[in-house]
């Protein structure tokens, strides 16, 4: 079950409604680095940043936020410890399996981005499942990406729009931003307003990388299973003091 929030419930009053990020994205940095120090297993770091993301998610719908992407699994972290790696796979469909009634019931709609033919079988179908059961919904777009990176979203893209001019559906000054980003894994989702790091990194790892243009980003010391509503309180505060430009002056 989503988690019922024990603290701030409702929007802080120091915080504007009008200046709310509409779409934020967040890098979960910190699961096994929390387990360690409390001497457990990375699985249960896991299991614990499953907690503070589930948290998140319904904070986000408190608040008004309308868009969280969630950095679940990169292309990168198939080079984790094999038994790490089932671990998070069983995780994500148990979570999926477990959680979708109650998606549905919160008006949640559930969307998979990334290489998603790489997943194991029964993972797909969770996913399947779960996507087209939360399609109509609209209190939140909540996207998972999962065997994601950034640059290979940016390849798979220009090879489907370079197929097109081939077959002469195209032509190349037909190619606008607007038409690369409808082949996007993202489309039809906005790009991130606010980006969240924690754990202190201070780093992309590939995520959304052509979506990043003109996020603000923000880094959190805390390690994901402690990113609670107090830390994400913090990162909206320091959000919505600064002065978005986007290039102009």
């Amino acid at each position: 079950m989503i988690t019922q929030p024990t603290e701030l419930q409702y929007l802080p009053p120091d915080l504007k409604q009008e200046l709310l990020p509409r779409h934020v994205a967040v890098i979960m940095d910190g699961n096994g680095r929390w387990a360690k120090r409390q001497g457990l297993p990375r699985i249960v770091g896991h299991k614990a940043g499953v907690n503070a993301l589930k948290d998140l998610l319904h904070c986000c719908k408190d608040w008004g936020i309308k868009a969280l992407t969630a950095y679940a699994f990169s292309t990168e972290n198939w080079k984790r410890p094999q038994e790490e790696v089932e671990f998070l796979m069983t995780l994500f469909q148990r979570v999926l399996r477990q959680e979708l009634r109650e998606m549905v019931e919160e008006n949640v709609q559930i969307q998979f981005v990334g290489d998603l033919s790489a997943l194991p079988k029964a993972l797909q179908r969770e996913i399947s499942r779960s996507m087209a059961e939360t399609k109509d919904n609209r209190s939140i777009i909540f996207t998972i990406a999962t065997n994601y990176g950034g640059r290979q979203e940016i390849l798979q893209a220009c090879q489907a729009i370079a197929q097109k001019v081939k077959e002469g559906l195209l032509k190349p000054e037909e190619i606008s931003e607007e038409l690369f980003e409808s082949h996007l894994y993202t489309s039809g989702i906005g790009d991130p307003d606010l980006l969240i790091r924690t754990s202190g990194e201070m780093r992309l790892s590939n995520f959304l990388l052509w979506q990043m243009a003109y996020a603000e980003i923000y880094i959190s010391d805390a390690l994901w299973p402690d990113f609670n509503r107090s830390e994400f309180h913090r990162a909206l505060s320091a959000y919505q003091q600064r002065e978005r430009r986007f290039g102009k002056v």
